[in-house]
């Protein structure tokens, strides 16, 4: 019988499939934001499609903290990826978004490194992180942040690469906060921990970052970038300091099923065609005129 990790890698996987596909329908139909004011928050949850999506992104976000209680980061980060393949079904089938030949092979050569990845995996609880790590993770914030300002005035494919890729490394931040957060012992010491606070924080600002990211250009591409940047710090980190684990002998196959992963990732941030706006796109500084529902 599978355990709760496994089960909760496989509904995280769907759920935020899912809720990546409608978040990406909502940010389609909002003008285009030039900054980082959270009224694109507001302007977004207009839309029912956005806020039934992020229901869904949280349940994702509950599903993953689950299973990072005892999978390794590099894992469940990357699973997390898999959602992309969820997403472009759907929008092919429900949305007729375009998709290429290449795009579907690269789909299917991240199947291949998940799995890869999922057969290696040696599930086991993680090590706590002290204060320095803490401090660390609190600075990524600020750091995030003001590369943020910067890139959030791109525009296209280059525009939903930077943003996404910007999100992906609050996501990830997150991710390394919550590992070993998923093992306190008690609420009361999941209440008190720092860790949960730097945990909301990041994630505020990655699914700020993420909205942006895909009014630009290609939802698939947004996504893949975020998925990448999310798990290249999150796998080094937990290997290196978490003690995530690989079984005995296979440590060639979760190395070749991560390069997999991420090769695929990367290219679909790449070769991703862009998806229909719904409104022209218009440059918004703050609290514009109103959205087109």
């Amino acid at each position: 019988m599978m355990s709760v990790g496994w089960l909760s890698l496989f509904a995280m996987i769907l759920a935020y499939g899912v809720a990546n596909l409608l978040q990406s329908v909502a940010a389609n139909r909002v003008r285009v934001h030039d900054t980082l004011h959270p009224g694109l928050f507001v302007r977004l949850a207009g839309h029912k499609t956005y806020v039934v999506g992020v229901v869904l992104q949280f349940v994702g976000f509950l599903l993953a903290f689950l299973a990072r209680r005892d999978l390794p980061l590099y894992l469940v980060q990357a699973s997390s990826a898999a959602g992309i393949g969820v997403m472009v079904v759907l929008g092919v089938v429900l949305l007729r978004w375009r998709i290429v030949p290449v795009e579907l092979g690269l789909i299917l050569l991240l199947s291949v490194g998940i799995a890869a990845q999922v057969l290696a995996a040696k599930p086991g609880p993680a090590h706590r992180i002290g204060t320095v790590g803490a401090i660390v993770l609190l600075a990524a914030i600020g750091a995030i942040g003001a590369l943020a300002l910067l890139a959030v005035r791109l525009r296209g494919s280059v525009g939903s690469v930077a943003l996404g890729s910007l999100a992906g490394l609050a996501f990830g931040a997150g991710a390394i906060a919550s590992r070993p957060l998923a093992s306190a012992p008690s609420l009361s010491g999941l209440a008190t921990s720092p860790l949960l606070y730097l945990l909301v924080l990041h994630s505020i600002l990655a699914q700020l970052l993420l909205g942006l990211a895909m009014q630009r250009g290609s939802a698939t591409a947004a996504v893949a970038a975020m998925d990448a940047a999310s798990a290249i710090p999150a796998a080094v980190v937990g290997l290196l300091f978490l003690g995530d684990g690989i079984r005995a002998g296979m440590h060639w196959i979760a190395l070749a099923g991560f390069c997999l992963s991420l090769c695929a990732v990367l290219l679909l941030s790449r070769y991703a065609k862009p998806q229909p706006r719904r409104i022209a796109a218009g440059h918004v500084t703050a609290f514009g005129p109103a959205d087109v529902h």
